[in-house]
């Protein structure tokens, strides 16, 4: 009886591991699809609910006016796009931002917001450059970081160091902590920006392989494979099954 609840545990662990990634994501794309609905939808206004839902307007949206609100958001933000490549187009953006900034509370959202895009999207603006590691939050500790940028100016003078702005983001990336470290005492890693975020959104149990370590795989593997011609015929399985060790 023990062993056949051992047998049932290890196989519901193994398919548990093969369906939760694919259970998670679905949730994720139909969470998602429904936070993005709830803005597109809007666009519907100016149509009755009787044709956009169901029970004569009483009941939900249909699927299929969702997505045609999904879709006219996106024609939108292409034209939007386009109109901001031409001159007129920039100067109509440019009284927008000059409204909005005009307005209490709104503005200081909406200058947040602005800067953070920036960030992500500007060539000129703080992006991530490169991962580093620190220590942080304490000596000792070393926390994954990506560096932004250099600090100059005012903390450059006060200081009298050379420092570097390194955001040392938490799962999933929506938070973290910017702290300004001397340039001497930050370990550059040769893991790409797409590694490092891998490596953090997946609780640092994906990590990529360092090129040395991948160059000592591939020669235990041929060393392996040298050693396993060592043995009879007959013994073929045991030998890959347990390969020598090599000195």
């Amino acid at each position: 009886m023990k062993t056949l609840f051992a047998h049932w545990k290890a196989a519901f662990l193994t398919g548990l591991a093969v369906v939760l990634p694919a259970a998670v994501s679905i949730g994720v794309v139909i969470w998602l699809f429904g936070t993005v609905a709830n803005f597109t939808d809007a666009l519907l206004l100016f149509v009755p609910k009787a044709w956009t839902h169901a029970r004569n307007g009483e009941g939900p949206l249909h699927l299929y006016w969702s997505m045609l609100a999904l879709v006219v958001a996106i024609l939108l933000v292409g034209l939007v796009g386009r109109l901001a490549r031409d001159y007129f187009g920039k100067k109509l953006i440019r009284l927008v931002d000059l409204a909005l900034m005009r307005v209490p509370l709104l503005n200081k959202i909406y200058s947040a917001l602005k800067q953070i895009n920036e960030a992500f999207t500007s060539n000129r603006a703080a992006t991530f450059k490169q991962v580093v590691l620190v220590e942080f939050p304490r000596p000792g500790l070393y926390s994954l970081g990506f560096i932004t940028g250099t600090q100059n100016g005012e903390v450059h003078a006060k200081t009298r160091k050379t420092l570097l702005s390194v955001f040392v983001p938490t799962p999933p990336l929506t938070s973290g902590s910017i702290v300004l470290v001397p340039e001497a005492e930050v370990v550059k890693l040769d893991m790409s920006v797409a590694d490092g975020i891998k490596f953090i959104m997946s609780l640092g149990s994906v990590s990529p392989v360092y090129p040395s370590q991948e160059k000592a795989l591939s020669t235990g593997a041929t060393e392996t494979s040298k050693g396993s011609g060592l043995f009879r015929n007959g013994d073929v399985g045991w030998s890959l099954a347990c390969p020598v060790p090599t000195q």
